[in-house]
C-alpha cells in the first residue's frame, strides 16, 4: 500500500509592524512556531518591525502566518507584508539577531 506523501514545503517572508518590540513577539512567535512544527526564524529590525521567516507545510505556515499578524498579547500589529519564497530546507526555530 502507497503511504500518502507529506504535503510539499513552502515558505514565506514577513515584515510585521506596529508595537512589536519589547511585547515578547519574538519569544512568543519561536514557542507558536516549534508547537505547529514550523521551521525558520524571527529577529527585531532597526526600523522597528519583526522580520520572520518560516518553512513547513501549508496548514502549519498559514497558521504561524495568521498568528504573526495578531501576536502575542501585548503587541499591536499595525500591518504584515509577506512574500511567497522558495523553501530553503531551514531546520528548527530560531531567534536571530
Amino acid at each position: 500500500m502507497d503511504r500518502p506523501s507529506p504535503p510539499a514545503r513552502i515558505r514565506r517572508h514577513l515584515w510585521v509592524a506596529g508595537q512589536v518590540q519589547g511585547v515578547w513577539y519574538r519569544d512568543s512567535c519561536q514557542r507558536e512556531a516549534r508547537r505547529l512544527g514550523v521551521d525558520g526564524w524571527v529577529r527585531n529590525r532597526a526600523d522597528g518591525r519583526v522580520e520572520v521567516v518560516i518553512e513547513g507545510g501549508p496548514d502549519a505556515v498559514n497558521e504561524l502566518a495568521n498568528w504573526c499578524a495578531v501576536g502575542p498579547s501585548r503587541a499591536e500589529v499595525a500591518s504584515v507584508e509577506m512574500v511567497d519564497e522558495p523553501p530553503e530546507g531551514l531546520a528548527g526555530f530560531r531567534i536571530t539577531h
